[in-house]
């Protein structure tokens, strides 16, 4: 039985953490805040409650499978699991819009024919077929291995070229080209705005971005009844449930390093916690973790941050209103959830809203808050006369909660791109040190930091030459 330290009480921290006690190691998690989740909190006002954090979950099969391998109890038997449909209600600048299906390729082709002319959901079928393509030659060394070695050979775009196009005498094409010159108009609009949902920006992502809105589509949006933070609260539960200790308000201040290897953490308040093992579940820039010289950098430029409204609305949502809704602008994307779940509000008279938007790490100008509520306004009409409070969850505030530098929220790695948009191995310079975590391949979001839970048991576990599960 080892000894393993995890810095950070996030969700790929939490899933390591389970994984390895149920493994038979001793693991103890060390969080500078006052509770676990990392980006997925929660904030609660009167009666109302908001997510803080993610708002939707993608491949769910990420947490059953942590569930089975962890305990008796599934992922249905712990949260409330439950498929948006529509999976997302687009508007767009010119005032048009569309509903797309969650996990029906027809029915979301049927949908586009109807916004936009026959033909138009074959088109979009075509591109979707490409991005799974893509996603079956990345799948496993993206998503369900530890980083090769040679992972410059993921710098290379799976999106497979369409004839013709020319592109590939140049350079492989951007997901802004894909959208243009494959779909154009509206449909370009919408392949791009999956993407800017991420904080990525389609000029600058690899065509095999297209891969994103592809998960979406296929596997379906997933939403858990009391807010995502119950996902959280179920993960947590489940640490506790196989003995993993948690120190609360114990922030780490280095790794502690004895004859070549990780021996330790020195926490802030000078007290050296010995182990066999450290995982490190938080921006490994903050600690300034020791990165193989050959690996991918740490990731941090570039990557968005989040600029959050939590609006309390006087009035009942409305019968068969979209759970979530992307405005489409000149000036940027904007994100607005409206679950339908009762947990979420006072009573049947209320709803909780949620808006959010990509920004840098200085977060948004006062003077363009209201230009913020005037795009929500397109996806809630009334939204206006119906607000009784606003509180607001700035990169500062996502800093603070998740020890990202600026607040940055890290997206899904990514193929392509010459590989600046892949993460750090698994592994790290200093043996017996690893990373999980969204800052860690393969990359953020709930679906993927989980999978680092896997990935770092396994190396840990089975030992260097581990390649994932079949």
């Amino acid at each position: 039985m080892a000894r393993i330290a995890v810095i950070g009480a996030g969700m790929g921290a939490m899933a390591t953490a389970a994984r390895l006690a149920v493994a038979g190691h001793q693991v103890t998690v060390y969080e500078q805040g006052p509770t676990y989740g990392g980006a997925v909190g929660r904030y609660e006002r009167d009666g109302f409650v908001f997510d803080t954090g993610p708002g939707l979950l993608h491949l769910p099969a990420v947490y059953r499978d942590l569930f089975v391998k962890t305990g008796k109890r599934p992922l249905e038997d712990c949260v409330d699991l439950v498929q948006v449909d529509p999976a997302v209600r687009h508007v767009l600048a010119d005032g048009a819009e569309v509903s797309l299906p969650g996990a029906s390729r027809g029915g979301a082709a049927a949908a586009l024919d109807r916004a936009f002319g026959a033909g138009s959901g074959d088109r979009w079928n075509e591109v979707l077929n490409r991005a799974r393509d893509a996603w079956d030659a990345t799948r496993r060394p993206l998503l369900e291995e530890p980083l090769r070695p040679d992972w410059q050979v993921l710098g290379r775009d799976p999106y497979p070229a369409v004839r013709r196009s020319g592109l590939l005498r140049r350079r492989p094409p951007t997901l802004a080209e894909i959208a243009g010159r494959e779909l154009g108009g509206p449909l370009g609009e919408l392949l791009a705005a999956r993407v800017e949902a991420y904080g990525i920006d389609p000029a600058g992502a690899p065509a095999a971005a297209a891969v994103l809105p592809y998960m979406e589509q296929t596997f379906g949006s997933w939403y858990v009844r009391g807010g995502i933070r119950a996902l959280a609260t179920a993960v947590y539960e489940r640490c506790l449930e196989r003995k993993v200790v948690f120190a609360f308000d114990t922030p780490v201040r280095e790794v502690l390093e004895r004859e070549g290897r990780a021996a330790g953490l020195l926490l802030a308040d000078g007290t050296e916690a010995e182990a066999d093992h450290v995982v490190c579940g938080t921006d490994p820039r903050r600690l300034g973790v020791p990165l193989p010289p050959d690996g991918v950098p740490a990731r941090g430029a570039g990557v968005r941050s989040r600029y959050t409204l939590l609006l309390a609305l006087r009035g009942a949502r409305p019968e068969g209103a979209a759970h979530r809704t992307l405005v489409h602008s000149p000036g940027g994307l904007l994100t607005v959830l409206r679950p339908d779940d009762p947990g979420t509000r006072p009573d049947a008279g209320h709803e909780a809203v949620t808006v959010s938007v990509a920004c840098g790490p200085e977060g948004v100008a006062p003077d363009r808050v209201d230009g913020l509520l005037d795009l929500a306004a397109r996806a809630v009409p009334d939204l206006r006369e119906r607000l009784l409070w606003s509180e607001v969850r700035t990169p500062a505030d996502v800093e603070a909660a998740t020890g990202a530098v600026g607040g940055a929220v890290p997206p899904p790695a990514l193929a392509g791109a010459g590989g600046r948009l892949l993460y750090p191995a698994n592994s790290t310079a200093l043996p017996g040190l690893y990373l999980a975590g969204g800052w860690a391949h393969p990359g953020g979001g709930l679906a993927h930091a989980g999978m680092t839970g896997a990935l770092v048991a396994g190396l840990i576990v089975e030992g260097a030459g581990f390649r994932g599960s079949q």
